[in-house]
């Protein structure tokens, strides 16, 4: 993890073409699938895949995490992202919002998402800036490490289902 107290960037190498990787990003059911770090699952309830579009997901704790986890309600996260920058395969830039009644939550959250092409594979990396005072920069750094293991087995399981789809 690098940054300031107010913000992240981490990086991870995956086993998957740059654009597949993108559509891991700009596709509702693979980000439902991968974002939401291990243990806990993802649901998008609006999509609107365009600059100035958007959508609004929740991040549900699993119910053995016990009570007082959840920015939103109990066990939930949910906010609202707009999207600022769609390059593809290359960058996309989220202006996130968490719906959330706690000031310490409040202000508007920039994630970058830069994917770059390297030798076997594609190097992802996510930078956070304008982390709400409510998030811990090293909480949010382990829930992005969480979430881009996630996202290696979601799109390289993917790949190797196709590779011997197409072998056959």
């Amino acid at each position: 993890m690098t940054g300031s107290a107010s913000s992240t960037s981490t990086s991870r190498l995956v086993r998957a073409p740059r654009q597949a990787v993108y559509d891991a990003f700009t596709r509702p059911d693979a980000l439902a699938a991968w974002l939401a770090p291990e243990g806990m699952t993802g649901r998008v309830h609006q999509w609107d895949l365009r600059v100035g579009g958007g959508y609004v997901m929740s991040l549900y704790y699993p119910k053995s995490m016990g009570d007082g986890h959840g920015k939103t309600a109990e066990g939930e996260d949910r906010y609202t992202a707009r999207f600022v920058e769609l390059d593809p395969p290359s960058r996309v830039v989220l202006a996130i919002d968490f719906e959330s009644d706690d000031p310490a939550f409040a202000g508007e959250m920039i994630m970058q998402t830069t994917l770059e092409e390297r030798p076997g594979g594609t190097e992802v990396t996510i930078a956070f800036r304008g982390l709400p005072p409510g998030i811990r920069p090293e909480d949010n750094d382990e829930g992005t490490r969480s979430s881009l293991e996630k996202l290696a087995r979601y799109v390289e399981t993917a790949r190797d289902g196709q590779a011997r789809a197409g072998h056959h």
